[in-house]
This record gives structure tokens, sequence and C-alpha cells, in this order.
């Protein structure tokens, strides 16, 4: 009996004897994991050069620059500015990134001199012609998605996790994401997007990533390829700052305006 009892109980904490994991606990894990690791940045600025190319291969570019401000207990506040060419300077987009619900957007056009909110039913439309969403340059906050763990893979070397999010807020242009980050870092280095008939539609790369702060890993190369299409842009980050100060009244529909 004695035995008996050691067995039973050597059994009972054994690791085999713990529940396993399901595919959507391990990837909703893995998501927080990879947000608490970006959590406490305060803000930050850097310019950017947008590159869109066509199917023929036609270049055009665009020097654009970024302002984010995190805020506690929501998404992120993010002022996008455009500088060249002179068609569309002064162009500028604010973004209200929120937790749950649809995210405030809303674009300066300087030719017409006013703000255009941007309708929730339009987040899929192209960003200023270019491959990325609307929806796709907003902060990506854990809880705008489910999550499922597919499998580990070797990526150019990088051991990953690959997991599946699914938007669950409305009028997204996917019906699903696949993300390839690596386990080291919680980098992403692929995604790819599956439109409303879940079919391909296009694949993230990042590349060239840089630490800040010895914490927040920035790429600075984001290239889309639309698939279905033919036509890719190229976003090259540079001259990151963070914690410069920034504060909420930067970020308004009255800085739209006046954003230069």
């Amino acid at each position: 009996m004695i035995r008996v009892l050691i067995f039973c109980t050597l059994f009972f904490l054994s690791p085999l004897s713990v529940v396993a994991e399901t595919p959507e606990e391990k990837g909703l894990a893995i998501a927080v994991e990879d947000d608490k690791r970006d959590n406490g940045f305060g803000d930050f600025t850097a310019k950017m050069v947008m590159v869109l190319k066509n199917r023929q291969g036609e270049e055009s570019r665009r020097d654009i620059r970024n302002k984010t401000l995190e805020v506690e207990g929501d998404g992120d506040k993010s002022l996008v500015i455009f500088d060249k060419p002179r068609d569309v300077k002064g162009t500028a987009l604010l973004n209200f990134t929120h937790k749950t619900g649809n995210d405030d957007q809303w674009l300066f056009l300087p030719a017409l001199k006013r703000v255009k909110r941007i309708s929730s039913s339009n987040k899929s439309g192209s960003f200023m012609g270019s491959e990325f969403a609307y929806e796709d340059v907003t902060s990506q906050e854990v809880e705008k998605y489910t999550y499922k763990w597919i499998r580990d893979e070797t990526l150019d070397g990088k051991e990953c996790f690959v997991f599946e999010r699914t938007p669950t807020y409305k009028n997204s242009g996917y019906t699903r994401q696949v993300v390839w980050l690596d386990k080291k870092e919680y980098r992403i280095y692929k995604i790819d997007f599956y439109d409303r008939k879940n079919a391909l539609l296009k694949t993230q790369t990042n590349k060239d990533y840089k630490q800040y702060l010895d914490q927040y890993w920035q790429p600075n190369e984001m290239f889309m390829k639309n698939h279905q299409t033919g036509k890719s842009t190229v976003l090259t980050w540079s001259d990151y700052k963070f914690r410069t100060g920034l504060k909420d009244k930067s970020f308004n529909k009255n800085s739209l305006k006046r954003a230069r």
C-alpha cells in the first residue's frame, strides 16, 4: 500500500501530469509577453522614407516624420507628417489606437484645408497610396486579436514562434494574420496577411533591427509586398529619439493643421 501511495504521489507531481497549454493559450501568452517587452518607452520621434513601387517597377518617394506617445491603459497615439514631395507636403495622419473597439483616425489634407475623419469602414483602405492599410499603421494592441500558436520554425537562422492572430474589431480587411516572432528578443520578422476571402493578400518583412534604451527593438526597414497586385512599399526608418517629452496636447485634431 505504501508503494502504491508513493507511486500515485510521484505521478501527480510529475510534469507529465500537468495539463498542456492549448494552442490558443500559448498564442495569447506569446502576444502578452511581446507586448510587455514594448511597454514603458514613453514617447519617440523618428524619420521615415516611404518608397512606393508599382507592378512595372516604377518608384515614387515620400519623406515622413512620426511622433508617437504611449498612453497608459489604452493604445498609443501617433502623428504622421508628410514633408516631401510638394504635392503631399503638410498632409498629416493622427491615430488614436484603442485596446478595444475601433481606433480613431483623422487625416489633414492641405489642398482642402480640412480635417477628414477616417471611417471605421475604411480601415482596410490604402494609406496614402501605399501597400500599408490604415489599420496597419496603428499600434497592434493585444486585445484587438485572438491568438493561436501554430508551430516553432527557423526563419533566416532565427528560432521563431509562428502564431495566428485574428482581428476582433469590425471592418478589418483581414480574416487572419500569421506572424513570425523570434524567441530570443520577441521581434516580428514576418507577417502574412489574408484577405476577407482567406486568400494570401500581402506579406510584411522587417529587418535590420536596432535596440534603444537597452530594451526596445525597432526595425530600420519594413517591406510590404502585395501578392495580388504586384505592388510593394518599403518604409525605411531612421533618427529614432526616445523620451523626448511629447505631451498629449500635441496629439489632437488642431495639431494636424499646424503640423510642420
